[in-house]
């Protein structure tokens, strides 16, 4: 469906190039360039300034779960602006929405995963979720437990603390001394750290790593571990399915707390509502943002045991955390209709099936491939791990450029994707239905071709 053009994209551009910096961007390929500009969404697809149409296939940033320009949505944002557009949890007040949505949650999440303070986002949350988790261990006499283990490979946000958690190189350069007392294991990456190991021999490694780690930091020094079910920005690294059993087990009989990072898996997108029900585990805090409003408005939140909410609200002292727009009542009044939608029309079914068959199809169209090295998911999230050789599984020189200019090969197909860490991540709305996704798949075996041969 064409659509009219309306803006002058020459303009836009360099205004942006002249105003506008980019986060997670090379800043001077914009200004070089500029931008790729947006001005129109629905369902699954994007428009340009110019009017040339593209499949989302990367759903914004892993968020825009419901597909864009939900009518509903905007009604109800419109609606609670019109009532009353801020009202601020802090000093004990409130506003329907927010209490609303921390209901609906606690019936959402399984026990005892009852209360929340909300964020506007995923940084805000794991930030929040990694602070509830110092100060649980302060309020119960053990002031030592500071010490937060994570993953390398994970990404947790760019805030501080979420960044000291983050094992991704690249988000650390150039921005000074790491803030202290965090500690990264090693993910459980099998395409590279298992092979020649059976899934169980992988995991035990894993968990022998864990505890020897306990063993010489002191176990009376940690106060929890953090990890998404599944890894996002770091390749989609899909855990063996014993993997977090296995890590709660030891975390539990250390006395550590286990924080789940559902900012990108949570709300449908790895098949189930949230990423810990693939795995059978409830944490005692988790985190999230993303899905819970599809990106419409900021929001994030965490939630947390009633444990820990118990031990959070027993003394006789003000919580000192929160952030102005914490409990945002524009934002939680969107999270609400975009849970009916996402339950109503059986997203997480759908992107079940859709990721069973996304896989697939990656599988076969790069079958021949000397590039490929594996296709990987859970869920709508997916990741074409790309190779120099596939035999010997050497890394792609960087000086070739291979993410810009797929970047470039996808995006003249016709769809937006992630070209990241010597691959391609795929996350399309959980909208999605074959003929999109057959595009998707037509347009990557296209372009890996094009740029690697």
């Amino acid at each position: 469906m064409a659509v009219t053009q309306t803006w002058n994209t020459t303009e836009l551009v360099a205004q942006d190039k002249a105003h506008l910096l980019h986060p997670v961007s090379n800043l001077k390929a914009v200004r070089e360039n500029g931008p790729l500009v947006m001005v129109r969404g629905e369902d699954v697809f994007l428009w340009d300034s110019d009017g040339k149409r593209y499949i989302d296939a990367f759903a914004g940033l892993w968020n825009v779960n419901v597909g864009h320009a939900r009518p509903e949505l905007a009604d109800a944002a419109a609606a609670q602006i019109r009532e009353v557009e801020f009202v601020p949890t802090f000093f004990g007040l409130a506003s329907p929405p927010p209490i609303e949505l921390a209901t609906r949650l606690a019936a959402l999440f399984p026990d005892p995963l009852n209360h929340f303070q909300f964020t506007a986002g995923g940084s805000e949350s794991n930030e929040t979720a990694l602070k509830i988790a110092r100060y649980y261990w302060w309020l119960s006499g053990k002031q030592d437990k500071v010490k937060i283990l994570s993953r390398n490979m994970a990404y947790h946000g760019i805030a501080m603390g979420a960044l000291a958690a983050t094992g991704i190189p690249s988000y650390h350069e150039g921005f000074g001394p790491r803030t202290p007392g965090f500690l990264h294991l090693t993910p459980p990456y099998t395409y590279r750290n298992g092979e020649g190991m059976s899934e169980d021999e992988f995991v035990a490694a894993l968990v022998r790593e864990l505890e020897e780690t306990i063993a010489r930091e002191g176990a009376d020094t940690i106060a929890a571990l953090i990890g998404e079910p599944v890894q996002g920005a770091g390749g989609v690294v899909v855990p063996p399915q014993g993997y977090w059993p296995a890590v709660a087990d030891v975390l539990k009989k250390h006395d550590i707390l286990l924080i789940f990072d559902e900012v990108i898996t949570g709300f449908g997108r790895t098949g189930t509502m949230f990423g810990m029900q693939q795995y059978g585990v409830t944490p005692d805090i988790v985190s999230f943002a993303k899905g819970v409003t599809s990106g419409y408005v900021p929001l994030g939140g965490v939630g947390v045991s009633d444990a820990i909410h118990d031990a959070l609200s027993t003394p006789d002292r003000m919580f000192m955390h929160g952030f102005t727009y914490s409990g945002h009542p524009v934002a939680c009044a969107v999270a609400l209709p975009n849970i009916d939608i996402i339950e109503r029309e059986k997203l997480p079914e759908n992107a079940a099936r859709a990721g069973d068959y996304l896989l697939g199809a990656l599988r076969d169209r790069l079958a021949n491939s000397p590039h490929l090295g594996e296709v990987r998911g859970k869920g709508l999230m997916t990741f074409v791990e790309l190779v120099a050789d596939r035999k010997t599984k050497a890394k792609l020189d960087p000086s070739l450029n291979v993410s810009a200019r797929l970047t470039k090969a996808t995006r003249d197909r016709g769809i937006i994707v992630r070209p990241v860490n010597d691959g391609i991540a795929i996350a399309p709305p959980l909208t999605i239905q074959q003929p999109e996704l057959e595009v998707i798949v037509n347009a990557i075996g296209e372009s890996v071709a094009e740029v690697l041969g």
